[in-house]
C-alpha cells in the first residue's frame, strides 16, 4: 500500500506552478523527485507482491535491486541508440510517430520481460533520444510527435480514471455493510497519513539542512532551501497516473485488495481535490518572487542564433537577402531587450493581427473559386507555422482586433 500511494504526480502541479513562475529550483524537484519516487515504488512494489503471494530472502532480493538499477540504466541506453538509429532513416512525419510509439511500448515490455525497472529504462532511454534526436530529426516530424503523443497521455489519463471509478463501484458494493464504514474510514485515514508524512518529511528535512549551512558560506546560506518552498513542495504532492495503474494491477485474489484500492482511489482523489485546489491560493499567500531564470536564459539565446543568422547571410548580396536580413535584424533587437516586454508584446500582436487576414483573404481565395483545396491546405500549413513562430509557448489566444 505505502509503495502504491507513494510517488506523487508533477504533471498536476507543473500546470498550476507555471502560471505563477516560481522558482525553476522548485519545479525541478517536483519533476525530479516524480521520476525517481516512481521507479523507487515501482521496485517496492514488485518484492511487496512477491513476499504476499510467496516468499521473498533477501539475498534474493539484492540482485533484483541491482538489475533494476544499474541493468535499467545500460539497457535504457542501449535501446535509445538502436532507436535513433531507426528514427534517422524516417522522413515521414505519421511512420515516425508510429515508430516511436512501437520502440516506447516495446522498451517497457522487453525491459519488465527481462526483469529491469521499466521505468528507469524508459527515463534513460527518452533521455538518450532527446539529447541526440532534434538534430536528426525535421521540423514537421517534431510538431506532429509532440501533438500525437500529449493527445495519447490525455486519453490514457482518462482512461485510467474511468477504469478505477468502475472498480471503485464495485468494490463499494462487495463491502457493503458494516465492512463499507471500516473501508471508508481506512482510506481517509491512509490519505491523511500520505499528507501529513510528505509534509513532516519536507519540512523536516529543510529544517536540517538550514541547521547545518549555518556553519557554512554567506553563499550556502543565500542558496539554502526556504521553508516557504518546502510548505510548496510537500502540498505539491498529489498522486495519479502511476497510483491508480499499480493500484489496479494487483492479483484478484491478492490479500486484501478491495481496501487497497478503494485507499488508493481516496489518495488520487482526495489529493487532487483538496492539494489541487488549494494550490493557487498557497502561492498567492507564499508570494514568490517571480522566477525569470529561464526567460532571461531564452532571451540570450534568441539573440546568440539570431547573430549567427545574420553572420551567415552577411555575404549574401541578393534583394531576397537583404529583407531576410532585415527580418532577423528586428527580431534580434526586440530580444537584446527581454525587459522590454511591451515592444515583444506589441511585436508579437502584430503579427498575429497580419496573419489574422492573411487567413481571411485565404479563405475568400478559395470560396470564390480562385485557388483549390491542395493549394489552399499549402498555403494554410505556411501560415500556421508563421502562427506558431509568433504566439508564445503556451500563451496562444487568437487575435480579433487590433
Amino acid at each position: 500500500l505505502g509503495a502504491i500511494v507513494a510517488p506523487p504526480d508533477a504533471v498536476a502541479a507543473s500546470v498550476v506552478l507555471s502560471q505563477f513562475k516560481v522558482p525553476h529550483r522548485i519545479t525541478a524537484i517536483l519533476q525530479g523527485e516524480s521520476l525517481l519516487n516512481d521507479a523507487t515504488a515501482l521496485l517496492i512494489y514488485r518484492i511487496s507482491v512477491s513476499a504476499a503471494i510467496g516468499s521473498v530472502m533477501l539475498k534474493d532480493a539484492v540482485p533484483v535491486i541491482l538489475l533494476a538499477t544499474v541493468g535499467s540504466v545500460v539497457a535504457g541506453y542501449v535501446f535509445g541508440r538502436v532507436s535513433l538509429l531507426a528514427l534517422a532513416r524516417i522522413e515521414d512525419a505519421a511512420s515516425s510517430t508510429v515508430v516511436q510509439f512501437a520502440g516506447t511500448f516495446a522498451v517497457w515490455i522487453i525491459a519488465d520481460k527481462l526483469g529491469l525497472s521499466a521505468i528507469i529504462t524508459i527515463v534513460v532511454y527518452a533521455i538518450t533520444i532527446a539529447r541526440t534526436a532534434p538534430r536528426r530529426m525535421s521540423a514537421r516530424r517534431r510538431v506532429s510527435t509532440y501533438s500525437v503523443w500529449e493527445s495519447a497521455v490525455f486519453v490514457l489519463n482518462v482512461l485510467a480514471f474511468v477504469l478505477m471509478g468502475l472498480q471503485a463501484r464495485s468494490i463499494v458494493g462487495r463491502l457493503s455493510g458494516d465492512g463499507q464504514g471500516d473501508a471508508f474510514l481506512f482510506a481517509a485515514t491512509v490519505l491523511a497519513v500520505v499528507i501529513v508524512a510528505r509534509l513532516v518529511w519536507v519540512m523536516g528535512y529543510v529544517a536540517v539542512i538550514r541547521w547545518f549551512a549555518r556553519f557554512g558560506s554567506e553563499e550556502q546560506k543565500r542558496e539554502g532551501p526556504t521553508f516557504r518552498g518546502a510548505v510548496l513542495v510537500g502540498w505539491s504532492g498529489m498522486r495519479g497516473l502511476v497510483t491508480l495503474v499499480v493500484a489496479i494491477a494487483l492479483p484478484a485474489d491478492f490479500p486484501g485488495r478491495d481496501p487497497i484500492v478503494l485507499a488508493a482511489f481516496a489518495v488520487v482523489l482526495g489529493t487532487l481535490v483538496l492539494q489541487g485546489m488549494s494550490l493557487k491560493p498557497l502561492l498567492r499567500r507564499l508570494n514568490f518572487e517571480r522566477d525569470t531564470s529561464i526567460d532571461r536564459e531564452v532571451a540570450e539565446a534568441r539573440v546568440a542564433i539570431m547573430q549567427a543568422a545574420l553572420d551567415v547571410l552577411s555575404s549574401k548580396t541578393s534583394s531576397a537577402a537583404a529583407v531576410v536580413r532585415e527580418q532577423y535584424e528586428a527580431q534580434r533587437r526586440i530580444a537584446e531587450n527581454p525587459d522590454d516586454a511591451q515592444a515583444a508584446t506589441e511585436y508579437d500582436r502584430l503579427r498575429l493581427y497580419a496573419i489574422k487576414r492573411q487567413r481571411d483573404r485565404l479563405e475568400e481565395l478559395r470560396n470564390n473559386g480562385t485557388i483549390g483545396d491542395e493549394a489552399y491546405h499549402r498555403l494554410e500549413e505556411e501560415i500556421d507555422w508563421s502562427e506558431l513562430a509568433a504566439a508564445p509557448a503556451g500563451s496562444f489566444q487568437p487575435l480579433t482586433t487590433y
